[in-house]
């Protein structure tokens, strides 16, 4: 029987420039698509998968981030008082138990590697989940919970990954493919950020990982790699090279990179449109700008 993945980290110690000036204050994983935060949307998907304990691996500037999941009980107090019960019950959906989760500091930049590195102390040697908040996936289950199905019967390492564009592949993780089965596909190699015609396949590595113990002993003995950092694919390439099975998994549903500005209005919509509550409203909008530019044009 295979063990569990009751473990997740999250980097989240990323200094979201690409969103200044409300960066400046407010962390980007703080930043509200519709009405919940993006570290809502990861917190809910690793719950669904059986995720109990959640290290988040942070930076200088984060408090808000750690303030988010703490109770605050004048607030409960307030709403029960007025009757608020539907909204009391979405306020304790963010709270977090004592001792559930956890917060390790990044001191330096150095990549998403040693972002992962740094939580190598509260993992020991379990396989564990990597979420990164910037991807969110709408899936029925959650891309993760699909993910930890499928590794019950595989094992090993598994990356969540999907087709991209070719003049998109220098900015991923790109698979170099053995074999598919279904969604999951048999990994030869991994190659971060390739230069443009030299990309092994299509399929990019998207923000959802399931990981041997193993990664983090080869991330401590990482050398830098593409754009200077310490790479997590980097130490996912070399379990293969060491002998050991990793996986792609094509997951079903649709990802928003909401680490740019354009993506974040993508799925501020496509969420939008999904609230029964506000698609009426956000539709007839949608096609009154859309009649304006038509007739503009």
């Amino acid at each position: 029987m295979r063990t569990q993945v009751t473990k997740a980290i999250f980097p989240v110690a990323g200094l979201g420039t690409r969103f200044l000036p409300a960066t400046k204050s407010v962390p980007k994983e703080i930043m509200t698509l519709v009405d919940r935060p993006l570290i809502q949307y990861a917190i809910d998907e690793a719950r669904e998968a059986g995720i109990k304990e959640f290290i988040f691996v942070t930076s200088r500037g984060k408090s808000a981030l750690e303030n988010y999941f703490d109770h605050a009980p004048e607030l409960e107090r307030e709403l029960r008082k007025k009757g608020k019960d539907d909204l009391l019950h979405t306020l304790r959906q963010t709270n977090m138990d004592s001792g559930a989760i956890a917060y390790i500091r990044q001191h330096k930049a150095l990549g998403l590697g040693h972002a992962v590195w740094c939580a190598h102390r509260l993992i020991a040697n379990e396989p564990f989940a990597v979420i990164l908040p910037d991807d969110v996936i709408a899936g029925e289950p959650g891309c993760l919970r699909q993910m930890v199905d499928a590794y019950a019967d595989t094992g090993g390492s598994m990356v969540a990954t999907m087709e991209v564009a070719p003049d998109q592949a220098a900015s991923y993780g790109i698979l170099d493919v053995e074999d598919t089965i279904g969604p999951l596909v048999s990994v030869n190699g991994m190659v971060e950020k390739p230069s443009p015609g030299s990309a092994p396949s299509r399929l990019a590595v998207i923000g959802r990982y399931i990981l041997a113990p193993s990664v983090l002993r080869n991330l401590r003995n990482q050398k830098s790699g593409a754009s200077g950092e310490i790479q997590l694919t980097d130490a996912i390439a070399a379990e293969i090279h060491q002998g050991r099975n990793v996986f792609g998994y094509r997951f079903a549903g649709e990802r928003y990179d909401c680490g740019s500005k354009a993506g974040f209005l993508q799925a501020t919509v496509a969420f939008g449109l999904g609230r029964d509550d506000l698609r009426k409203e956000l539709t007839a909008y949608l096609n009154e700008v859309i009649a304006i530019r038509g007739v503009a044009q």
